[in-house]
């Protein structure tokens, strides 16, 4: 006789959706899904918890990432942004521009070194660049932002971060993707050592760097000159 397909597994298909149109919290949907599909697939407690076990080893890693999310949301409860604003605006001649481009050459030098994880959004960005880079704008256009000056200034940060670190890590020897690179070329007879890969891309991070600090200098003077403007039409508008 065929085997019988055993379609009951597919109950947590229906709890994840269940609980998603319910708003329900995700990552509780997901396991409670994935019991359901365990236990509905013949799976014993024992064997249950020890498959939870071995992923919960197995992805150990990720795991200690996810948890430092609410250390930082904790710290932000506690006035983390304000003390990084009124921190950075006590540095007397510091611009929006100087600010950026340093924290770009600081992003840059770390993923070089293959600490691509200590800095990024989550960690560092928008505890602490984003507020930082406010309080540094706030000093360039000599007075509070509006909502679309903050978001341009918070957009800037996020990319300035990427540029960073994404033109940063190739250098780095043992990054995936220069192995990548040294095994593509090794299938189609071409030997490199992954030092002359990432010696190769060494300028364009330099190249990087000069072109996006160009373009910070840019946004600071089109900020400063569109605020120029606006103070300009409201007093004619007196």
């Amino acid at each position: 006789m065929p085997d019988v397909i055993n379609y009951w597994p597919l109950l947590g298909v229906g709890v994840v959706v269940a609980g998603f149109a319910l708003r329900r919290n995700p990552v509780l949907v997901v396991v409670i899904a994935g019991i359901v599909s365990a236990l509905a697939a013949g799976m014993s407690v024992a064997d249950l918890l020890a498959l939870l076990g071995r992923i919960f080893v197995e992805n150990r890693m990720l795991l200690l990432f996810l948890l430092i999310l609410p250390v930082i949301g904790l710290l932000e409860h506690y006035g983390l942004r304000e003390r990084a604003r009124s921190w950075i605006a006590g540095f007397r001649g510091l611009t929006l521009t100087r600010f950026q481009v340093t924290y770009l050459g600081l992003r840059q030098l770390l993923s070089m070194a293959g600490l691509t994880h200590v800095a990024g959004h989550p960690q560092t960005v928008r505890p602490l660049v984003a507020p930082m880079s406010e309080a540094a704008a706030e000093r360039s256009l000599g007075g509070e932002l509006t909502d679309e000056e903050r978001a341009i200034v918070r957009a800037s940060a996020a990319a300035t971060d990427n540029v960073g670190l994404f033109f940063g890590e190739d250098v780095f020897m043992a990054f995936g993707a220069v192995l990548l690179i040294q095994g593509f070329y090794a299938r189609n007879g071409i030997e490199l050592e992954p030092l002359a890969i990432s010696l190769w891309a060494l300028p364009t991070a330099v190249a990087a760097f000069i072109i996006h600090a160009i373009r910070l200098r840019l946004l600071q003077r089109r900020l400063v000159r569109d605020r120029a403007r606006a103070d300009g039409a409201r007093d004619a508008a007196h």
